[in-house]
């Protein structure tokens, strides 16, 4: 995957947190048709971007969290 795709991609995936649609790794990786392993690497380079993204149990989705 190219940078530009990955970008995009990513882009995408941190639209889906803010708006609450993104519910599992396994929903995200068929989306984007990538492995739950790439998707944690996703998500770990937004928070290294500055977005605290949470695992919210009750809710069980994916959330930012605002500090």
């Amino acid at each position: 995957m190219d940078y530009f795709t990955y970008s995009k991609k990513l882009s995408y995936l941190l639209d889906m947190i803010e708006k609450g649609q993104l519910l599992s790794l396994k929903q995200a990786s068929e989306k984007f048709d990538c492995s739950e392993r790439t998707i944690k690497r996703m998500l770990k380079t937004l928070r290294m971007q500055g977005y605290n993204v949470e695992y919210c149990k009750s809710t069980k989705k994916f959330l930012l969290k605002f500090s």
